[in-house]
């Protein structure tokens, strides 16, 4: 898959897929308790009380077949895709909520924040991503080095949420 010819075509997808499922997640999840509020103060979220925990089974994929495999082959979804953050709903596989992750979750949540929007968000993030690869890309750097800041504040950092 050429990433870099349907980009274009991505960003409309993806920004439209990710307002309906923040949507959902807004719907479903839990408001984060007060621990885990402070953990999203300190990552960076200017709204942490909007930020709604969905725990599930499996994270939403998309239907649409292009943006589909275009997750999948730039790992953004995959089967060791723990969490997905749209917007102000964080999604965490059942099992899998640590206070890490929720914090590495918390700085997308900022992220969204500042860009201004689910829109602006991907528009950057994408083209990070085929620009660098998920490793590499700036924002998931970024909240990748926000992590231990949520493990800090909760102890070892392997506690349950």
């Amino acid at each position: 898959m050429d990433l870099h010819a349907v980009l274009p075509d991505l960003l409309p997808l993806v920004t439209s897929w990710a307002a309906l499922q923040e949507v959902q997640g807004l719907a479903t999840g839990a408001p984060l308790h007060a621990a885990l509020l402070l953990v999203a103060r300190h990552v960076g979220v200017v709204h942490p009380w909007l930020i709604r925990l969905a725990l599930v089974e499996a994270l939403p994929l998309p239907d649409d077949p292009l943006l589909r495999a275009a997750a999948q082959h730039l790992g953004v979804l995959g089967p060791d895709t723990h969490a997905l953050t749209l917007g102000y709903a964080v999604f965490v596989r059942a099992g899998c909520a640590t206070g890490r992750l929720v914090a590495h979750e918390c700085r997308h949540v900022a992220q969204y924040e500042q860009a201004g929007g689910v829109a602006a968000f991907f528009a950057v993030y994408l083209a990070q991503l085929v620009q660098c690869g998920y490793d590499q890309a700036p924002l998931e750097r970024d909240a990748c080095a926000h992590e231990w800041h949520g493990a800090a504040l909760e102890g070892d950092g392997h506690q349950k949420v």
